[in-house]
């Protein structure tokens, strides 16, 4: 059964992340995303980037999809005209840490391009709907980024 998110009330995205984080993945992997039109099981990982100004660890959830043995995550912000913290963080260090479920990982961060870029985005939308009118009401190009495992690791 999927975890249901107020989405209206304040700092729900940091309830989301220590539900997650808490349960190990158990809470907050499967997410209740109808109120703003997804699905009613739409999975959610954890990623944790280095900040570019602070340098400290940053974790935040985020839909994501599956292509292969590669995670994918979109940089939507739901549409807004500029892109998410988290995204910038992966621009200036594409290193990253992840947990999907009970399972942590690191590896590296590869913005899509082209038409991986367009292949992905379409699968994406196919995961959560919302991406379509993202992308319409902004002029920017939403990043899709793929998340490509390097290695197991034990805790994020």
């Amino acid at each position: 059964m999927a975890t249901k998110i107020a989405f209206d009330a304040p700092d729900w995205q940091k309830t989301h992340l220590e539900l997650y984080l808490r349960t190990d993945g158990a809470e907050g992997h499967l997410v209740d995303f109808r109120g703003p039109g997804g699905y009613e099981e739409t999975p959610n990982l954890i990623l944790k980037t280095i900040g570019k100004k602070s340098g400290e660890e940053r974790m935040v959830p985020l839909i994501y999809g599956e292509d292969g043995k590669d995670f994918v995550i979109v940089a939507s912000k739901g549409g807004a005209p500029k892109h998410p913290a988290w995204f910038l963080n992966l621009q200036a260090d594409p290193s990253v840490a992840f947990q999907v479920v009970d399972k942590k990982y690191s590896g590296k961060a590869v913005v899509a391009e082209g038409e991986e870029r367009s292949r992905l985005f379409d699968m994406m939308a196919k995961v959560y709907p919302p991406y379509i009118p993202y992308q319409e009401k902004t002029d920017r190009e939403i990043p899709v980024v793929v998340l490509k495992v390097e290695k197991s690791i034990d805790h994020l």
